[in-house]
């Protein structure tokens, strides 16, 4: 991929070779800001994982101490009773029926969060193709099934995250803005840490997480000591 005249000056002020200490990482990927706008810190893990067995297929949700720094839209489907606890919790679009269609008629994805009462399941098959490829579909497994409706909205308003593994066995996921303190960044990248090693599934032999790495929206990526990560 050729890479811009920015990007790779930018690359002049890293070095490759190096794992850089969590302290050290973070200094060095807020230093790489060169956007006008409030730059997203992307946490990358490299994981030992094979994503085709069920067993392996890491996932999670995370409350980050500091949030996201980003306005989440959060869309619920319910309807009656919990549906008002949705409106009542924040939540930017709640519906039933209507909201399927819209999705499926309409392509409506305006929304970062899913959310579902148990008994909108069946209705949701409709669209799962739509919001699965997405990673938009609720799951039981990432808490976006539930029927306390009202304190999930208010939860990832606030910052709670879900982490999953991709097909090549890798977590990409936020942990901030380059707005963030350095503090602000290093909590919340050792909370998503903790819940990553946590996560590790019984069958995986050997190392679990082989490399991590921090970057910017339009910054490359600094290496993080894996070694001190598992310490942390």
């Amino acid at each position: 991929m050729k890479r811009g005249k920015r990007y790779l000056e930018l690359l002049k002020k890293i070095d490759r070779q190096k794992a850089y200490s969590i302290d050290e990482a973070i200094e060095t990927v807020r230093n790489l800001k060169s956007a006008k706008f409030d730059e997203t810190v992307e946490a990358t893990y490299v994981l030992n994982v094979d994503p085709k067995q069920a067993d392996q297929n890491v996932r999670g949700v995370i409350t980050l101490p500091h949030g996201t720094g980003k306005s989440v839209k959060v869309l619920v489907f319910a309807t009656a009773d919990k549906a008002q606890e949705a409106k009542d919790a924040g939540a930017d679009y709640v519906g039933g029926e209507d909201l399927i269609q819209k999705i499926e008629k309409e392509g409506f994805l305006d929304f970062d969060v899913a959310i579902a009462t148990p008994d909108m399941m069946k209705s949701l098959g409709r669209i799962a193709k739509i919001l699965g490829p997405r990673k938009l579909m609720p799951s039981p497994k990432s808490g976006t099934v539930t029927m306390d409706i009202y304190d999930t909205v208010k939860e990832f308003k606030a910052g709670k995250i879900e982490f999953r593994v991709d097909k090549t066995g890798v977590i990409h996921t936020v942990i901030g803005k380059s707005s963030f303190t350095p503090e602000q960044l290093k909590e919340n990248l050792l909370a998503l840490n903790s819940a990553i090693i946590k996560s590790r599934p019984a069958s995986v032999r050997g190392q679990y997480v082989k490399k991590v790495y921090l970057s910017l929206t339009m910054s490359p990526a600094v290496k993080v000591n894996v070694n001190e990560l598992l310490r942390a």
